[in-house]
């Protein structure tokens, strides 16, 4: 059991509640800075969000586009869980160390939006779908 003095705050917290949440492990992952720095940029057609990720490739990443959301998460190594007789490794999925999901202010084109990763940045491209785009209507008469 740690002292008061050398216990980290998030698990001295974890102890005193002895909670393993979801929520508390997301809070816990902010306040360490493990999730990767970005940079989120609107203008009237579309959203574009620059993740850093130093030291990381495009296949360390996973991207999951909604009609109104991204997630963005890192993609965990599959662990080999043992081998039966003759037969292949199971292996067995486990969580991200992070993932981010950022709410957007309109739905997106998901067949024009698109993903580039370039020297340890990200940057998604996140179109505004046609149906909601502001349109001028002209006035006859």
């Amino acid at each position: 059991m740690n002292t008061l003095i050398n216990m980290n705050p998030w698990s001295f917290l974890d102890e005193m509640l002895d909670i393993d949440s979801r929520a508390l492990k997301t809070i816990r992952a902010r306040a360490a800075g493990r999730f990767p720095p970005l940079n989120v940029m609107q203008d009237d057609d579309a959203v574009i969000v620059d993740v850093m990720l130093p030291g990381k490739t495009a296949k360390d990443v996973e991207l999951t586009l909604e009609p109104q959301s991204v997630t963005i998460a890192d993609r965990p190594p599959e662990q080999a869980q043992g081998e039966s007789s003759g037969a292949q490794a199971q292996t067995e999925k486990r969580e991200p160390a992070w993932r981010r999901r950022l709410e957007l202010p309109f739905r997106v084109d998901q067949t024009r939006a698109n993903a580039k990763f370039t020297n340890g940045i990200l940057r998604i491209e996140l179109p505004r779908a046609e149906s909601t785009l502001t349109r001028r209507i002209a006035i006859e008469g």
